[in-house]
């Protein structure tokens, strides 16, 4: 790492943390000139690439990902802290994976099925659209399959 004030190359680390937004936040100084400065770093994750219904792909999207989740649980009983959570279980899973490519349909079944534990209504608005629902039996047909057993119907 440069030093900005004189530009030599050589500076020792004087912190490290985490930062909020995951980054990791590095206090520096110059060995030569003694100026300190904070760098941050974003760690390289290696997704997979998304390959879509026509066949196109594209790189990789977490906020496709959290747009869908959030339209499916608004109104809804969910905190922020719990699609964070959902969300980076399905990148844990898809970096896990090791698979170069992974088609948007399994990262839409991925979804559900966190969905479906987190909150039951969200994971059949999300299933309707994602499944492209066409008649109100399609809805009653999945709402059957995750219906309680405790709920006496």
């Amino acid at each position: 790492m440069r030093c900005p004030s004189c530009h030599q190359g050589e500076t020792d680390v004087i912190d490290s943390r985490e930062a909020e937004d995951g980054d990791i936040r590095r206090r520096r100084e110059c060995k030569r000139c003694g100026f300190r400065f904070t760098t941050y770093e974003t760690p390289f994750l290696d997704y997979p690439a998304v390959v879509k219904k026509d066949g196109r792909r594209e790189k990789f999207d977490r906020k496709k990902i959290v747009s869908g989740i959030e339209k499916a649980t608004e109104k809804r009983p969910v905190t922020g802290k719990e699609i964070d959570e959902l969300v980076e279980r399905i990148e844990r899973r898809l970096l896990e994976s090791g698979l170069r490519e992974v088609t948007s349909r399994e990262i839409g079944e991925l979804v559900m099925e966190g969905l479906k534990k987190l909150d039951k209504v969200a994971y059949i608005r999300f299933a309707s659209v994602y499944r492209a629902f066409q008649d109100p039996g399609e809805f009653a047909t999945e709402a059957k399959k995750i219906r309680s057993p405790r709920s006496g119907k």
